[in-house]
C-alpha cells in the first residue's frame, strides 16, 4: 500500500512500518477513517482526473458503467453506493436518471464529494457511516454497488453483505469491485518485484500499517474467491457473474500496484455481480 503518493498521510499518522496481525472492527474502522481523511487530498490530486467528477469507472483497468452496463437499467431506480469516496459514480448514476445515495466512512472523502456536488450541480445525498451497519430501513433500495469501496476495509465482510441484502429489495442486484484475491500473494509493487509470489493465497491475516507504537494507521483485509462466494451465499445473494477485466491495449496508466506489466500477466480486479 505504501508509496510516495501517500507520503502526506503517512507523515500525518506517523506510519513507521508494516505488520501482519489480526485486527478487529473497532481498530480497523478507526485506522481507516484516519487514513482516508489524511489521504483524501493527495488521492484526488493523483487520481481525480482519471476517475472524473461524474463518471462511473469500475477499476484501474478503466471500464466504465456506460461501456459495460453491469447495473442494467438504472433510470428511475434507487441505488446505494457503498464506499462512495468523492461520489463520482453516484453522480453519474444520478445524471442517468437514478436516485443515488453515496455512503462513506471518511469525512475527508465526503468533503470532496460535497465540493464536486457543488461544482457539477449534481446534488447526490451523502451519508457518513460504516458498511457493516447501514443506516437505512429494510428494502430501501432497488440495487447497490461499490467500486473498491468499504468491502476490503472491514474485518467482517459477511456483515457488509448481510446489511446490503437487508436494504436491497428482493430481486435487486449487488455489484462490487475489489482487488483480485490472487494479488494478495504478490508484493504491492507495479514493477518487476511485483511478479514474484511471496505470501500464501490462503493466509487471511490482514495487511496493517502501524506507527512507532504499533497502532494501526491503515488496514486492508484479504478473502479468497471462495470466501467471497460463501459469504454472498450466506447473505442470500446469488452470484451470476464474476468479471476479471483484462488490461486494455494501449492503457499505460499506473495506479498503485496496477500497471501494464502486471496487467498483461494476471488480473488485478474482480467484479462480483449478484442478485438478492
Amino acid at each position: 500500500m505504501s508509496s510516495d503518493s501517500h507520503v502526506s498521510a503517512e507523515r500525518a499518522l506517523g506510519t513507521a512500518g508494516i505488520a501482519r496481525r489480526p485486527v478487529g472492527s473497532t481498530e480497523s474502522q478507526a485506522a481507516n477513517i484516519a487514513w482516508w481523511d489524511a489521504d483524501a487530498d493527495d488521492y484526488h490530486a493523483e487520481h481525480g482526473e482519471f476517475i472524473g467528477p461524474a463518471e462511473f469507472r469500475w477499476c484501474p483497468e478503466g471500464p466504465t458503467e456506460a461501456e459495460v452496463g453491469f447495473l442494467g437499467e438504472i433510470a428511475g431506480r434507487s441505488v446505494l453506493e457503498v464506499g462512495c469516496g468523492s461520489a463520482p459514480c453516484a453522480r453519474w448514476l444520478t445524471a442517468q436518471g437514478a436516485y443515488a445515495v453515496g455512503l462513506d466512512l471518511s469525512a475527508g472523502m465526503l468533503a470532496h464529494a460535497r465540493r464536486m456536488n457543488a461544482a457539477t450541480g449534481i446534488a447526490v445525498p451523502l451519508v457518513q457511516a460504516n458498511g457493516e451497519r447501514l443506516p437505512f430501513a429494510d428494502g430501501s433500495f432497488d440495487l447497490a454497488c461499490s467500486a473498491f469501496g468499504a468491502v476490503p476495509f472491514v474485518p467482517d465482510v459477511g456483515a457488509v453483505f448481510a446489511e446490503v441484502a437487508r436494504v436491497v429489495r428482493p430481486g435487486g442486484t449487488w455489484t462490487f469491485a475489489v482487488t483480485h484475491p490472487m494479488r494478495w500473494i504478490f508484493p504491492d509493487d507495479p514493477g518487476p518485484d511485483g511478479l514474484t509470489a511471496r505470501t500464501s493465497y490462503f493466509d487471511r491475516t490482514p495487511y496493517v500499517e502501524v506507527d512507532a507504537e504499533g497502532r494501526a494507521t491503515y488496514v486492508e483485509h484479504h478473502r479468497t474467491l471462495g470466501d467471497y462466494i460463501s459469504a454472498l451465499d450466506d447473505a442470500g445473494f446469488h452470484l451470476f457473474d464474476l468479471v476479471e477485466p483484462e488490461w486494455p491495449e494501449g492503457h499505460t496508466r499506473e495506479w498503485g500496484q496496477w500497471s501494464p506489466l502486471r496487467g498483461r500477466l494476471f488480473p488485478g480486479t474482480a467484479i462480483f455481480r449478484c442478485v438478492r
